[in-house]
């Protein structure tokens, strides 16, 4: 069969990859541009239109699809795996520079309501805590690959030590730095290498003992904020009110005199949440239609933290539905990903954590959305308004491609070459000798009598 020509319009077809992951990436992008061009109006500068908003976001997103396609074209595991290697070092780099405070003028970090989760490069504003997320998936999914194929250069007779230094060390050790810049971001990372870790086949004593000490760090660090009386380790405090304070804040709106100080206080710590179910539920079905939002005015950080709760506003229940089945389709695609990478250890952690981080942000946000647990500042992945968390994420859907890619070359590789699974030439012959006599009968050549029934099977 002739090769088929490449044009504009069978493009995608002739497209690598997964498919349906691609799909996924150019939906939610989509979603993206419509929720930021009418979503809150705090994101405006001086002199700008909501065009001008729509403008910045899709430089972003232009250069978001410009990493998944590098990404994308890169043709070999050996290339993620050694970037994959440095994974560890960048993050310990860049949560030092974070937590020391650093301020070269040109570089610096940024703490904005006493957490420091920034550092600005120039113009450029880098969130630490979402680089972190994706280069750790990456870097576990590196050393145990390279722990089972014993490619690990130091300690190399001394297996258990090995784990430590370059498994569990980092594992523990990232999580604690996360610890001062976010709560949920540390809890949220932290959970997600431990599946991996969990994924790479470890024994299940060595994980209770991992999991243990991870509790035990985490206690140490409440424990260090107690003894400080909240001096040290301040955003322990936010989460610990968070989990623990029962104080009935809508009661206190109710019987405070409005305009007092308790009246603004206590309305300061229900306002995001409440308008978040507002939104939800005057949503209904439908939506409100593009644009026609009320709660955008209300929530500062619907843009980020809220998007799902402002989705569901204008979109309705239906769009609501929609974003969690591309998600929960990217989790099914992931596993038959990770099913066709065949003995690739790598390939499969890499795939597997990266999924699983994207989906697992993606349905905290919408548990804190739809009020499902305290408020955790996670965005919505490929959605949220951030430029850092959506251009991390882009790498993390690019290496997912680019692995999909790869191992569906390898499938087809495997089925040119593999034998058939029934050897079907005797019965070919037989067939292409019946006609051959049939031929014969109809143009004259044998009689009726010379025909031998046996050639039949009668």
């Amino acid at each position: 069969m002739a090769e088929k020509k490449k044009t504009f319009w069978n493009v995608f077809e002739n497209t690598e990859g997964d498919k349906v992951v691609w799909i996924i990436v150019l939906v939610l992008i989509m979603f993206s541009i419509l929720c930021i061009f009418s979503s809150t109006s705090r994101l405006l500068g001086p002199g700008q239109s909501r065009l001008d908003l729509v403008w910045d976001h899709l430089k972003i997103v232009i250069l978001g699809l410009v990493l998944i396609l590098v990404c994308y074209i890169i043709p070999s595991l050996n290339f993620f795996r050694k970037l994959s290697s440095l994974g560890f070092i960048f993050s310990l780099g860049l949560l030092v520079l974070l937590i020391s405070g650093i301020d070269l003028g040109f570089v610096r970090s940024i703490e904005i309501n006493g957490a420091r989760r920034i550092i600005q490069v120039g113009p450029l504003q880098l969130h630490v805590n979402e680089v972190v997320k994706v280069a750790m998936v990456l870097y576990l999914s590196w050393a145990i690959d390279a722990f089972k194929k014993k490619e690990l250069r130091w300690l190399k007779n001394e297996p258990k030590a090995q784990k430590i230094l370059y498994i569990y060390g980092p594992f523990l050790l990232t999580t604690l730095l996360l610890l001062p810049g976010s709560n949920s971001a540390a809890l949220f990372t932290g959970g997600i290498m431990f599946l991996v870790i969990l994924l790479g086949g470890d024994s299940g004593k060595d994980m209770f003992i991992l999991l243990l000490a991870g509790v035990a760090a985490l206690a140490l660090c409440v424990g260090i904020y107690k003894i400080s009386d909240g001096k040290v380790m301040k955003r322990i405090g936010t989460g610990l009110s968070r989990v623990f304070d029962k104080e009935d804040y809508e009661a206190i709106v109710m019987k405070s005199r409005v305009g007092s100080v308790d009246y603004y206080q206590a309305l300061d710590e229900i306002r995001q949440p409440y308008s978040a179910k507002i939104a939800v539920h005057q949503g209904g079905i439908i939506g409100k239609g593009p644009g026609q939002s009320t709660q955008r005015y209300v929530v500062p950080d619907i843009s980020e933290d809220y998007m799902y709760s402002f989705i569901i506003e204008e979109y309705g229940i239906f769009g609501g539905m929609v974003i969690v089945f591309l998600y929960l389709s990217l989790l099914a695609r992931s596993a038959i990903i990770v099913r066709n990478c065949g003995k690739e250890l790598y390939a499969k952690l890499a795939v597997a954590g990266l999924s699983l981080l994207i989906c697992g942000q993606a349905f905290l946000h919408i548990c804190v959305n739809v009020d499902i647990g305290p408020m955790t500042g996670q965005t919505l992945p490929l959605v949220s308004h951030g430029a850092s968390a959506f251009l991390c994420f882009c790498i993390a859907f690019g290496v997912i491609l680019s692995i999909s890619k790869i191992a569906s070359k390898r499938i087809a590789k495997e089925t040119l070459n593999a034998d058939p699974l029934v050897d079907r030439t005797q019965e070919v012959t037989a067939i292409e000798h019946d006609l051959s006599d049939l031929d014969d009968f109809e143009s004259g050549n044998i009689t009726e009598d010379e025909l031998n029934d046996e050639d039949y099977g009668i």
